[in-house]
């Protein structure tokens, strides 16, 4: 597919880095009856969508020792992107055989192995669109995550979607890596404010700006009702109560969660318990180091600089 032969659907795309609220986000928004939202999808990293994953499938099926577990050091590497591909539709709701059966039907119609960019968003559309028509929502959406920064070349593929673009305090979201992830998040302060960065600070500049809304986390939880009427009203959904109680309504995510790392603390009620956490968390020269980096973009989004800190030799 050319970009002058767009889709004609309309998702609502989420974007984030780790660890800023993007799953609780999704969850959120899933729980609203127009929707149906799932978790991020990663599906530039395969070699291919199309026989890499039919074989992965397999694979999975047949319990094969070479991809039993969730994680890099359960799972053959050949095969972990293929084999998370398949696990992280399913915790959009689909089953293996959805799954096989929408990547051959996509696979003839491109007449390829589903390489190409566009060619992979197209299997992601059509397993976005089965999701609405086994549901019934309006529309579908997932969670492009950090892809994100590049939310011009998304856009351009798909002229009806919306973007919403969930941010957090980077200095939270370092706390959180460093502390929370350690085996996979930021190793550093300089490392996470220069991913941070990465991710806030292009899609605002280039987003089409009728379809793109820039929020924080934090105004997510501590002010949820007026935050979460700007969401819908910018995808044109009338309010529902249940984007409130989301934490009563059953998800894909949490029927088959596969280990997500999110997936717990997306279940619970919305709260602010963690708001600054970087103050406790992060030491004086690691907060210097992340404000000296991306002090800019962090006044840009209204977070203030820490107080006058002396920094620890």
């Amino acid at each position: 597919m050319s970009e002058a032969n767009p889709f004609p659907t309309s998702p609502v795309l989420l974007g984030g880095d780790n660890r800023s609220g993007t799953t609780l986000l999704s969850v959120v928004l899933d729980s609203h009856p127009d929707l149906v939202i799932g978790p991020e999808i990663d599906f530039l990293e395969p070699p291919n969508l199309g026989p890499h994953i039919l074989r992965a499938i397999d694979l999975l099926d047949a319990r094969d020792p070479k991809v039993i577990g969730t994680t890099k050091s359960t799972t053959d590497p050949f095969w972990y992107d293929g084999v998370h591909f398949a696990v992280q539709c399913r915790r959009f709701g689909l089953e293996f055989d959805d799954v096989r059966e929408l990547v051959t039907k996509v696979m003839a119609e491109v007449a390829n192995d589903i390489v190409s960019f566009a060619d992979r968003c197209r299997l992601i559309n059509e397993i976005g669109e089965f999701r609405r028509a086994q549901t019934g929502a309006r529309r579908w959406g997932l969670k492009l995550q950090r892809k994100i920064a590049q939310v011009d070349s998304y856009a351009r593929l798909w002229p009806r979607a919306h973007f919403v673009h969930i941010v957090r305090d980077g200095r939270d979201l370092a706390a959180s890596h460093l502390k929370t992830v350690p085996d996979w998040g930021y190793r550093t302060a300089a490392e996470a404010a220069r991913g941070w960065l990465e991710v806030v600070s292009r899609p605002h500049r280039v987003a089409p700006p009728d379809r793109y809304l820039e929020l924080r986390y934090e105004d997510l939880v501590s002010r949820p009702r007026p935050t979460l009427t700007q969401i819908l009203d910018h995808l044109g959904l009338p309010w529902d109560e249940a984007v409130l109680r989301h934490a009563e309504y059953q998800h894909a995510l949490f029927d088959h969660p596969y280990g997500h790392p999110a997936a717990e603390s997306a279940g619970k009620p919305l709260h602010s318990g963690r708001l600054g956490r970087y103050a406790e968390d992060l030491t004086r020269a690691q907060i210097a180091e992340f404000e000296r980096i991306a002090g800019s973009e962090l006044a840009r989004l209204g977070y203030p600089s820490a107080p006058t800190l002396t920094v620890e030799a």
